[in-house]
């Protein structure tokens, strides 16, 4: 009898610390101010004259062959902003291509930031503004907190997916340590987001896939991250519904407007979610992949989930289950276990359908890849991110879930 009033006792302190923790004050984070749907880059015009008075335009060479950089021109000589373009972020953005940056910044006396593109050009945009007061190299801030003054930034997402557009988070990659740093600080947050489809009409299916999964990722991992609160939770389930609605729609029929409005405002959902919840063990793993075999970061992402979410079930059945049941892949007659792993087997057919490819057929060598196994699971752990996964995690078993993508 003792024994049960004993642990009756510790269940009720348990239930209680869980509920407090979950009822604790949480800061929530979103960038200065947002402009979506068809037509935003019109209406903030004004938003960007109140900004400054010379732009250094962020991005890369595809913008400007495919015309979307002279509507952003446009926009701006509208109001009678000059500006420059630095135009070499080609791939995923590292410290020289943040120095080159810097540099054509302050030789064309710039006042303010315009970033456009996918997440690389946005990232970078934050790396550059993040050194335009007080120099020094981007590596500097690697482990710390970002909090210098920065220019007024403006962020113009082209790709449906990233999310940076709504984060204070920059992955820059240190070319020396050949490692790709993840950087923070409340500062990074861009000042405006310009959230118009008519710049994601134009990715093609396999951006569109990669990218679309990249958002699914950080939905479901600030889902179930150990960090998550009530409105990134809001956030999550939004973004992680349209997406399973949208991103097969806007892969198959790159015209369709419905699907690229829906998939732009999943994007941002989800990185808001995320900015404020985290990511877990998908994103600390993927990392170490892009910076030692150039793979972009939504399809690295998009190449472990199955793995991820597989190892990452057990600690959550409760979360993914309401995942599950939020896409209708499950009902409330399943139990939590079952409803989970319908949900991840509903991931799976979608990475599939999406012909997302393995890491053998992207090209990678086996052999080079198990070497450096060790070294990717260590620079993971180093990131924090597979610690904020609710199933405990260690180095070994991110070293076997790296063996287990073969």
């Amino acid at each position: 009898m003792k024994k049960q009033k004993k642990k009756e006792k510790k269940f009720n302190i348990d239930y209680e610390m869980k509920k407090r923790r979950k009822n604790m004050a949480r800061e929530f984070i979103i960038p200065g101010q947002i402009i979506s749907g068809s037509g935003a880059l019109e209406m903030a015009e004004t938003a960007l004259k109140a900004m400054g008075t010379k732009a250094l335009i962020v991005t890369d060479k595809v913008m400007i062959d495919l015309g979307n950089c002279a509507k952003v021109e446009k926009t701006l000589k509208n109001q009678g902003i000059e500006y420059a373009i630095y135009s070499d972020i080609s791939g995923e953005p590292t410290d020289i291509m943040i120095d080159n940056g810097l540099k054509i910044y302050r030789e064309e006396n710039c006042d303010f930031l315009v970033a456009l593109g996918g997440g690389s050009p946005i990232d970078s945009m934050k790396a550059i503004g993040s050194l335009v007061v007080n120099g020094g190299d981007i590596a500097d801030f690697m482990g710390k907190v970002i909090d210098v003054e920065m220019p007024p930034m403006a962020a113009i997402p082209t790709t449906a997916g990233t999310g940076s557009e709504a984060t204070q988070f920059t992955i820059i990659t240190d070319t020396r340590k050949e490692v790709k740093m993840l950087l923070k600080g409340k500062v990074l947050m861009p000042d405006l987001a310009i959230i118009d489809p008519q710049f994601t009409m134009t990715a093609p299916p396999k951006i569109t896939a990669a990218t679309g999964l990249d958002a699914l990722c950080h939905a479901v991992e600030a889902y179930t991250s150990k960090k998550a609160q009530t409105l990134s939770d809001t956030f999550a389930i939004s973004a992680v519904k349209r997406i399973f609605e949208f991103l097969p729609i806007a892969f198959h029929e790159g015209k369709n407007e419905e699907a690229r409005v829906q998939m732009s405002v999943a994007a941002l959902e989800a990185g808001i979610a995320f900015n404020n919840a985290s990511v877990t063990l998908i994103h600390g793993m993927s990392r170490p992949i892009g910076a030692l075999f150039h793979v972009a970061h939504g399809l690295s992402n998009a190449m472990l989930i199955k793995e991820c979410l597989g190892f990452a079930l057990e600690g959550a059945y409760d979360r993914f289950a309401e995942l599950g049941r939020a896409i209708e892949a499950a009902d409330t007659t399943d139990s939590d276990q079952v409803a989970s792993e319908k949900f991840l087997n509903a991931v799976i057919a979608l990475t599939e359908e999406l012909e997302t490819p393995t890491l053998e057929e992207f090209g990678i060598d086996r052999e080079e890849f198990f070497r450096v196994i060790e070294k990717m699971a260590y620079d993971a752990m180093e990131s924090g991110s597979p610690q904020n996964t609710r199933k405990e995690m260690t180095q070994a078993d991110v070293e076997q879930i790296y063996r287990n993508l073969w």
